[in-house]
């Protein structure tokens, strides 16, 4: 959800190839590799189902404020419990 919310419009091709790596098969040379794309989107299909994220008009998607209002509360007490330790 985090990525979503930095970048609004990121669709499932953009996080396959964020979380893409480099794949060696032993003594072969590495070539990189993009992520699976069906855990993506069920991924992003869960958090739509939960209203905080929706389509994008030209594609991809995009935080709700319901969303984005979690994401920051969330934000804001993990850097509190931070200080305070």
């Amino acid at each position: 959800a985090r990525k979503v919310y930095l970048r609004p419009g990121l669709g499932v091709g953009q996080l396959r190839k964020w979380y893409g790596c480099n794949n060696g098969k032993g003594t072969r040379t590495e070539h990189f590799r993009r992520a699976n794309a069906g855990i993506i989107r069920s991924v992003l299909i869960q958090l739509q189902e939960m209203k905080v994220t929706e389509m994008c008009e030209g594609g991809g998607r995009r935080m709700t404020r319901v969303g984005q209002q979690d994401l920051d509360r969330i934000a804001g007490s993990v850097f509190y419990d931070a200080e305070d330790e």
